[in-house]
């Protein structure tokens, strides 16, 4: 069983410097693991050749790709429904995984995969580089907005992705990234499902990062969450920014909340409230971060929600 970290709370501006799990506290919240042994001197002297990529074919089901991208070598996660041909253009949709993990536990967690072959789209896991995004708040330097537009590049070209339909969401660090993908990839994004994650750090003190063309949002956070004031205040200054006009809150299911509003470039934004949740995905699959005492599955409802809000082109 993978436990979960805590976001450190000494910062909110700028990348994670250094960590040691021994001495740092994770700016995300999500599961932990050792960090593996270092190399021993002798092969310290003698670098490993660079992996050979691993390049995608387009078909049916699971692949596992490398690139090296930048000088740095990358990987991520393919599926692709039953009956998929290059042919014919489905959604994408790409799903990040929290800090530390990779785009297999963003699988295991989201349930897209099954999600996948029942709606007939494309779902990409990216794995982070060192097992973090780079996005608002944590971690690391990489160009991840620069990683993410190269997968979406493939995905049109190659796998023919239809680019009015391409998503993103992500738990934690995730759900942060996709905050930051949806202002610096606003042209590519038609809506994006940040989960116990949100639009905070730097990007609330600068009153211009915001998409500069329609992205629309749902968003699913817990009130037991230590960063749910965070994350309200999060997405109370996106729609504030964006001139959305919210609806009172309602009830929703057992102990949930849901509020929507319409923001003036056309845009939608669906918050949803979990009054007994922690850092966790309503309805999750079997994992240490699912929240399964809800009716409510973020999976189910972000694909309602991106089937219904293709890319608004100004």
């Amino acid at each position: 069983m993978r436990r979960m970290l805590t976001r450190g709370t000494t910062s909110l501006r700028g990348p994670l410097t250094a960590v040691t799990l021994s001495t740092a506290l994770c700016l995300t919240a999500c599961s932990s693991e050792s960090e593996p042994d270092s190399r021993d001197s002798a092969a310290a002297e003698k670098p490993s050749p660079s992996p050979k990529p691993k390049k995608e074919v387009p078909r049916p089901g699971d692949q596992s790709v490398e690139l090296d991208w930048k000088g740095t070598p990358r990987s991520y996660k393919v599926h692709a429904p039953p009956g998929y041909t290059p042919d014919k253009r489905l959604p994408l949709v790409i799903a990040m995984h929290p800090y530390p993990g990779t785009g297999d536990y963003a699988a295991a967690i989201t349930g897209l995969t099954a999600k996948a072959d029942k709606e007939n789209f494309l779902v990409v896991y990216p794995d982070g580089y060192n097992e973090g995004f780079n996005a608002l708040i944590c971690c690391g330097s990489e160009d991840d907005i620069g990683f993410l537009r190269t997968i979406i590049d493939r995905f049109t070209d190659t796998w023919n992705a239809d680019p009015d339909r391409i998503y993103a969401t992500g738990i934690s660090n995730g759900g942060d990234m996709s905050f930051k993908a949806a202002v610096e990839l606003h042209d590519i994004f038609a809506a994006i499902a940040p989960v116990s994650g949100g639009y905070i750090g730097s990007a609330m003190e600068d009153k211009t990062y915001v998409p500069e063309s329609p992205v629309s949002v749902i968003t699913f956070i817990g009130e037991l969450d230590k960063y749910y004031d965070e994350f309200d205040a999060g997405i109370k200054a996106w729609e504030k920014r964006l001139r959305c006009k919210a609806d009172s809150p309602e009830k929703a299911e057992k102990q949930t909340t849901r509020t929507t509003a319409q923001c003036s470039d056309g845009s939608s934004v669906v918050s949803y409230r979990l009054s007994e949740m922690t850092h966790q995905w309503p309805g999750g699959s079997n994992n240490d971060m699912a929240f399964t005492d809800t009716t409510v599955n973020a999976t189910d409802l972000m694909w309602e929600f991106f089937r219904s809000h293709p890319k608004k082109r100004t």
